[in-house]
């Protein structure tokens, strides 16, 4: 039906009030799966350093009865490294900003310290699953996991290892090869490799899109079929279409979906192996306020700041399936 001539509306009214939700919802995931996962330690310089050593490969030890000893050379052990990265995130408010009124708080400072903060510790997972290589100098930054990992490693045509350069004290960025589907074949190459390495693999992070190929594992012949009771709720039934665990040859792994891999097709193509017994954090300074910062005018400013690099205490304990469709079936 028609409106009435004259029927006075909200479109013709100036003195209606506006109503904006004090409820902000950040979408931002928060989750950070291996740095969650690693232990955390200290350093005390830009340049923190450790060594590494392994056993001998097993072999016949087989002596003559009464001959004399000999004596074989004690090779030492390889001294590694990493650069720290400094990591910041600031805002400036306005002080008369600070005082209104405002709906949800979003634009304050204790708002604004919190949202900070969560995006550096993601920062972090981010420089862990990136792909470059460690940095020195004043602007420094550490060598990601992938620019370590040489020893278990599946990758595409074409690809290469990186790992840590001696010579100059850095780690190298690999070279990417072909991108492929992952598959049941390429996660057992991985576990083999690590376990004949003397790796205890008990994670592997991997992009949600890659985590949804891993789920269509459980239709390859060679899997034993799943069983769950398919009641739930009551009367209802349940569509059961997940795994989270994989009980191989060479041990069981958690496939973690790292919403933080899914960042770009350069961080989404790597599937990453750990043991975290290998793997740690060091802060030089832990993710903090900076409480030194200059008042210089009619703004209140902050500063969140932290500085600190990944250790890896040793490659071997740790694994990458490269070159992966990361994104899409094509990307």
């Amino acid at each position: 039906m028609a409106v009435l001539t004259n029927t006075f509306t909200t479109n013709q009214a100036v003195g209606n009030r506006e109503e904006l939700s004090d409820v902000v919802s950040r979408i931002t995931p928060e989750d950070t799966p291996i740095y969650s996962l690693i232990e955390k330690g200290k350093c005390v310089s830009v340049h923190p350093e450790w060594e590494t050593d392994e056993l001998a490969a097993p072999g016949e030890n087989i002596r003559e009865e009464g001959e004399d000893y000999t004596f074989g050379t004690i090779i030492p052990p390889e001294r590694m490294g990493n650069y720290t990265q400094i990591m910041r995130k600031d805002w400036i408010i306005s002080a008369t900003q600070e005082v209104v009124s405002e709906a949800g708080n979003v634009q304050k400072r204790k708002y604004q310290k919190l949202k900070k903060g969560v995006e550096i510790r993601k920062d972090v997972e981010y420089a862990i699953v990136d792909t470059n290589a460690s940095v020195a100098g004043a602007t420094r930054e550490f060598g990601s996991l992938n620019t370590w990992i040489k020893t278990n490693v599946s990758r595409g045509a074409g690809g290469s290892n990186g790992g840590f350069n001696s010579a100059t004290g850095l780690t190298v960025a690999p070279t990417n090869g072909t991108q492929r589907a992952f598959t049941k074949a390429i996660l057992d190459s991985v576990m083999q490799q690590g376990y004949q390495s003397g790796a205890n693999f008990r994670h592997v992070s991997v992009s949600p899109y890659v985590k949804s190929v891993f789920v269509t594992f459980m239709s390859d012949s060679n899997v034993a079929p799943f069983r769950y009771a398919v009641s739930k709720g009551g009367e209802r039934n349940t569509i059961v279409a997940t795994a989270d665990y994989y009980e191989g040859p060479f041990g069981t792994v958690m496939i973690h979906p790292n919403r933080v891999q899914a960042a770009n097709a350069t961080t989404a193509r790597n599937a990453f192996f750990i043991d975290t017994d290998m793997l740690s954090f060091l802060w030089l300074r832990k993710i903090q306020e900076d409480k030194d910062v200059a008042k210089t005018g009619d703004a209140d400013k902050g500063v969140i700041i932290g500085e600190g690099t990944l250790k890896v205490h040793n490659e071997k304990g740790l694994g990458i399936a490269a070159d992966l469709h990361g994104l899409t079936v094509s990307s």
